[in-house]
């Protein structure tokens, strides 16, 4: 997957799916001006001297998603609710699949992560394979073998997260491992301290 989607409605979507529905006064005749200003505080772009966001920006982008059907306005009892679509949650997914990190705790917990996996051969199974090993080597996995990928930072949510896209659960494992041995390639390809050992 590659994220087609700019900053700005990348924030709206994101804004949305954590929000659930947000809803603005429909008196006004500038509503999705409004409405783009309650999803998102757009003056944080505006600390980059390099990119400027205008009210028009916003609500351009916010009118593009209603069209487009990744998100719904409704008017009701004076006022304007928005919420993302079933397209729009499915986007969303996209987005934060596109953008996903795994995140480098301050102190290493001296416990290896270890994915593990046998993909059936079937249907798009090899496509399958070959896309699951490219992401996690993309977020940072180091391949010990074949199917077997290890990482020294909490990722569970991440893996679970990934198997879900690709609707690979069934055929996936992390397990959790306070040593493997010879693991000196490891320790330097994560740029670990030996002390922590």
């Amino acid at each position: 997957m590659k994220n087609r989607y700019g900053e700005i409605t990348k924030d709206i979507l994101l804004t949305l799916a954590l929000a659930g529905v947000i809803a603005v006064a429909a008196t006004s005749p500038y509503f999705l001006i409004n409405v783009a200003r309650a999803i998102i505080k757009y003056k944080k772009y505006n600390k980059n001297k390099n990119y400027k966001v205008s009210d028009y920006n916003l609500s351009k982008s916010l009118a593009g998603l209603n069209k487009n059907k990744i998100i719904i306005l409704k008017n009701e009892k004076g006022k304007f609710t928005i919420e993302l679509t079933e397209k729009g949650k499915k986007i969303v997914k996209e987005i934060l699949f596109d953008d996903m990190k795994i995140e480098k705790p301050k102190r290493w917990d001296k416990k290896w992560k270890i994915v593990v996996f046998d993909i059936p051969e079937r249907k798009l199974g090899k496509q399958q394979r070959n896309l699951f090993r490219a992401k996690l080597q993309t977020i940072g996995f180091y391949q010990m073998q074949k199917s077997v990928w290890v990482c020294p930072y909490p990722c569970e949510k991440e893996i679970r997260f990934i198997c879900e896209i690709y609707e690979i659960n069934p055929h996936v494992n992390i397990i959790t491992a306070e040593e493997i041995y010879n693991d000196i390639a490891l320790i330097k390809h994560f740029k670990l301290p030996l002390t922590v050992r």
